[in-house]
């Protein structure tokens, strides 16, 4: 239920996240959609493991929860990389590449988990945590790109976005000791922060339809 309800806000976040893309069609606007587009799936895949009863069916969907996740904070990342660049033609190849890389990367991890035994599957356990931790470090990187924003240019809803990703990174935090001791609690609490994270940032998508003044401020990050 709550995997659902955090993809159902993922891909409405996609979609008011469309606008600028599709306004200016600058590469720079492309990751940021993109990336929430992969956070909503990586919420499917994590929510069909949640539901399935065989082990190997088990596995495969939280693999694919794995990388569809790691995708999503590559893109995020990427996106808050290149804000501060002045020029479209930095973004368009390294975009470009990154979303043919991505596709290649899940159509080999398809025929992986699905066409065995072509590889064997490494344990999901294992690489759970690096994941998690990679997804950690993209989630900061952007805290820090955004509180940076924020302090040269405050305003009072600008300290919005840093705290969206501030809790992005403190769910994958929870998510990672789940995965270490099976915590219920931090299970519970990383869905309650993922929640309230993308809560913010529909705030901050809707917030251009109330004032134009605060268009200007979202924009600004």
């Amino acid at each position: 239920m709550i995997e659902g309800v955090s993809a159902v806000l993922a891909f409405v976040l996609v979609r008011f996240m469309l606008k600028p893309y599709r306004t200016f069609e600058d590469s720079r606007y492309l990751s940021l959609p993109l990336g929430f587009a992969f956070l909503g799936f990586s919420y499917i895949f994590m929510g069909i493991s949640l539901l399935l009863n065989a082990p190997s069916s088990i596995e495969k969907a939280k693999w694919m929860h794995l990388f569809t996740g790691a995708y999503a904070f590559t893109f995020l990342a990427v996106t808050y990389y290149f804000s501060a660049k002045k020029s479209e033609k930095e973004a368009r190849p390294v975009v470009q590449a990154l979303i043919s890389l991505s596709f290649l990367l899940l159509i080999f991890l398809v025929v992986v988990l699905f066409f065995p035994p072509i590889l064997e599957i490494p344990d999901y356990k294992a690489a759970d945590e690096y994941f998690r931790l990679f997804n950690m470090l993209m989630a900061l990187y952007i805290v820090f790109h955004t509180l940076k924003s924020h302090m040269e240019e405050p305003e009072p809803s600008t300290i919005f976005a840093p705290l969206g990703y501030a809790l992005l990174a403190f769910s994958q935090y929870s998510l990672l000791i789940w995965s270490v001791d099976s915590s219920f609690s931090a299970f519970l609490g990383a869905h309650i922060l993922r929640i309230s994270s993308l809560l913010i940032f529909l705030y901050l998508s809707c917030a251009p339809l109330i004032s134009p003044r605060k268009t200007r401020q979202v924009e600004q990050q």
